[in-house]
Formats: C-alpha cells, structure tokens, sequence
C-alpha cells in the first residue's frame, strides 16, 4: 500500500523527529532526496539552467538548499522570491554554492529554464493562490522546461486535493515523509505528475494512515482451492434491468461472470432474463412478474450470498419494492445507478446490520446527499466520507479518481483506471463484479477496492492491450473481455 497521511499528522511527526535530530537535520535530508530526483531528471546537470521559484515557508528552504546542491555540481541556479519573506540560511546556502537570485521579471528565465522548482508554498497551503504566487504557479505550468513540485504542487490543498484558482501542474512531485491525500485524488492528483516519496525519516511518528492507495500485492481476490464447487466459490443474485434497459442486465451479469463468481443467478422480468440466457448460458435465471412484489419474491430466486441491486432495474413502484426485499435480508447487498434513486428518497431502507455497498458517480451521491453535484466533485475526499458515515454503508464513488469510504477506516483510493471507461455500462460490469467478489466471502471495504482495482486495470488492458500500444476507445463488453488478464496480472 502506498500510505497518505494528513497534514495535521504530518507536522506533528515533524515536530516528534525533530526533537531528537540536530537543527536542520529534516530540512537537509528533504532537500538531498529533492536535489537526487532533480540531478536524475536533468540529462546533464553541468551547466542546466534551473530555476528555483521559493515562498516564505519550509519548502522554499528546501528548495534553496537543494538548489545549492545543483550549482555545486555546475548547474546554473537562479531562485525568484514570492513575497517579502524568504529562508535567510537556504538563501546563503545558494548563494555560496554560485546561485543567484533574480531581479526583474523572472518570465524570460522561467521560460527558458531546463527545470523549474516549485517551493512557492508548502502542504500547509489552502485556498486559491494570490499574486505573485499565481503568476509564477501560471508561468511555470506553461513553461518548456520540466517542472519539480516540492512536497506538493503549489495550489494544491494537500489534505484533499482541492484546487481553488491557479496551481503549478507539475512533471514530478518530491513529497517528504509520507504522501499526502491530495497527491492521490483530483483534482489534485492530476497536477502532480508522477509522486516521487523520499524518506526522511517520520515513519516511527506517524499514526495509521488517512487515505491508503493500492499495489498490485494488495490486491487479492478469493482463490479456489481444491475442494471448492460453485457454491463454496459463492453465488451472487443480480436484480437488474427491465423493458428499458436490457444491456443493464446484460453488462452487470458479465461482470459477474468474469469476476470469480461459482454461480450467478439472475432475476428480472422476462424480456432481460431472455437477453441474459442468451449471452451467458452459464447464468441461472429467474423470471419475476411486473411488480410491485411481496417481500417473498426472492425466495424464487434460490440461495445466493449476495445480492446486486439497481443497474437498469427503473425506479418506480415495482424496483423500490425489489429493493426494499433485497435490503431486507441479512445478506451483502451492492446498490448501484437506479437502485441508488430510489435510496435518495428512501434511505430508511438502509438501516440494516448487514453490509451495504453503494457505487454511486458524483451525481448519484449529490442526490443521496442533497449537495450540488459540482461540492462533490470539488471535493471527493469529504462527501465520500460523508456519504459513508451518514448512510452506514461502504461507498464507492466513481469518477477520475476511485475513492472507496467506510466509517473510521482508511479511504481507499484506486490508481488504476482510464478516462476510457466514461462510457455506458462500464459501472454496470464493476457492479456485478464487486458483487461476486462479496459473494466469495471478501469484505465490503475489500470487495469494493478489489473491484474498483481490477475493473481500472481490465479496462486498460482493453483499450491498450500492449505496453507500446497507444489506447483506443472501448466499450463495457471490452471491460468483462479483459478482465481475466487483469486477475492473472496481479
């Protein structure tokens, strides 16, 4: 797992380390890894041209001692200061070493710079960045040259990754210690480039992480061993489609089929059942009348260990009835697109003691919650913990970056996925395949982030099937094609 703490966290473990290190100690160690990431990026650091855009805070400090480090080994450092205050020891530091710092307009040096360090700000930082800070955050992104966030792109709120105005969009962000939320959720996360961490020593400080992001390792779905059958393997009931829309039905079963699940079975009203019998012969299928039905109605369907609600299902009389009697039991239930509808008016159905996973994108969970769906997306972070501890169950929030939230647990986040799965019916094939995750015994926290994992990586796959392959677009079938290479690639 890559781990992400908050600042609040992150300066009390300073605070703890520095008390038994020499004066300087952190503040040198950050900037010797900043410099090797630097020295490593530069094709040649003898005579690069390096600028150096430094606030009034620790970072612009390390900065200037990481670029005193450069000029030592013949790079031409120039640092433009932002305000009235800068780290008088960082700046002798540089300028012992040859470095300068710049009068005049720092536009014509910015934009010929080999690389730009951003030390503007440092992860105590919120709110929208004011001048100068914003048109040195602004000249550095539209910059040539490679830019270098310190410890987190300047205009990033680094405990969400909210952006407020202006922010540096960097080529690499150096972060100290530990990651830190924002560099993992967007907006944040898409200004960062890639995340270098350099150990600096806080590890013994700091308490259980904030946000957690998965690697391959950690991924690991139920495993057959030798004595399973389907029903030891776990069977997973999907309540999907109707009439009008039979590809619901189709797409959330394949995921189901695809993701590990013994047996699936279906139930629906007959035009879908027959669509599903077709495609996947494989699916035990179960025709339901029209509804509204009777809480009995599933008995029909036969014993399963969990149940998949909502994609396609519609959201009148007869799908709140289904949901309501699905909601019933004291099974593992994922609720997902119109499912998640009916629950924005009926959220007393989810007052029960088994687990309850809810797959919502930003719209979906602004109506659960009644926020507008732009406070959702502005901030994910917050709403996906909200959503969690006000609605008592696992939720999943769809979007650029994946959260997965559960009540006093780490926020999971998922690094796989692309912007090509913004395309209908992809959420219907993660539903299904979350689903027979949960029907194999996995959590509702591990099922969600398991499924959130594999779903990404299959659709990578799909749209570029080669490490030299450039993606192409892909549909949801592509999806549930791919995802036995993504199970065997982790």
């Amino acid at each position: 797992m890559r781990y992400a703490h908050e600042v609040g966290k992150v300066r009390a473990a300073e605070r703890a380390l520095m008390a038994r290190v020499p004066d300087g100690a952190l503040m040198q160690r950050a900037a010797a890894g900043l410099a090797s990431v630097c020295a490593r990026v530069l094709p040649a650091v003898y005579g690069s041209r390096v600028v150096l855009l430094i606030g009034g805070g620790d970072n612009g400090g390390d900065a200037l001692y990481a670029g005193a480090r450069l000029a030592r080994r013949g790079a031409r450092v120039h640092a433009v200061q932002a305000g009235s205050k800068i780290h008088d020891a960082g700046l002798a530091a540089l300028r012992a070493a040859g470095g300068r710092l710049l009068d005049g307009d720092p536009e014509p040096a910015i934009a010929g710079a080999d690389l730009i360090v951003d030390g503007l700000t440092g992860i105590g930082g919120t709110g929208a960045l004011r001048d100068p800070h914003a048109r040195l955050a602004a000249l550095a992104s539209a910059a040539p040259g490679l830019v270098v966030a310190c410890d987190v792109p300047s205009g990033v709120d680094a405990g969400t990754g909210c952006v407020e105005g202006e922010a540096v969009h960097a080529d690499i962000t150096v972060t100290f210690g530990t990651h830190k939320p924002g560099l993992l959720i967007d907006p944040g996360a898409a200004h960062c480039g890639v995340v270098e961490l350099v150990d600096i020593g806080l590890g013994d400080d700091l308490p259980d992480p904030d946000v957690v992001a998965a690697r391959p390792a950690d991924v690991r779905p139920p495993e057959p061993g030798p004595e399973s059958d389907k029903y030891r393997r776990g069977v997973v009931g999907i309540l999907a489609g109707g009439d009008e829309y039979t590809g619901a039905a189709v797409l959330s079963t394949g995921g189901a089929v695809h993701g590990g699940a013994g047996m699936v079975r279906f139930a629906s009203v007959a035009h879908p059942v027959e669509l599903v019998r077709q495609r996947w012969p494989e699916v035990v299928t179960t025709v339901i009348e029209p509804g509204p039905h009777e809480p009995k109605v599933l008995e029909r369907v036969g014993r399963v260990q969990a149940w998949v609600a909502g994609p396609g299902l519609g959201t009148g009389d007869a799908a709140e009835s289904l949901l309501a009697a699905v909601l019933a039991t004291e099974l593992p239930v994922l609720v997902d697109a119109d499912g998640l509808t009916v629950l924005a008016r009926r959220r007393d159905l989810l007052l029960r003691p088994a687990p309850t996973v809810l797959t919502p994108h930003a719209g979906e969970l602004s109506r659960l919650l009644g926020v507008p769906r732009e406070d959702v997306e502005a901030r994910r972070l917050e709403h996906a913990r909200r959503a969690a501890a006000e609605l008592s169950a696992t939720v999943l929030l769809k979007g650029s970056t994946t959260l997965v939230a559960e009540q006093d647990r780490p926020v999971r986040v998922n690094p796989t996925g692309t912007p090509r799965l913004a395309t209908a019916g992809t959420g219907d094939v993660l539903s299904g395949l979350i689903g027979a995750l949960l029907a194999g015994g996995m959590s509702a926290l591990d099922a969600a982030a398991s499924g959130a994992y594999l779903h990404g990586l299959a659709a990578r796959l799909a749209s570029a099937p080669h490490p030299s392959a450039a993606e192409a677009p892909i549909s949801a079938y592509d999806v549930i094609t791919a995802l036995p290479d993504a199970f065997r690639s982790i």
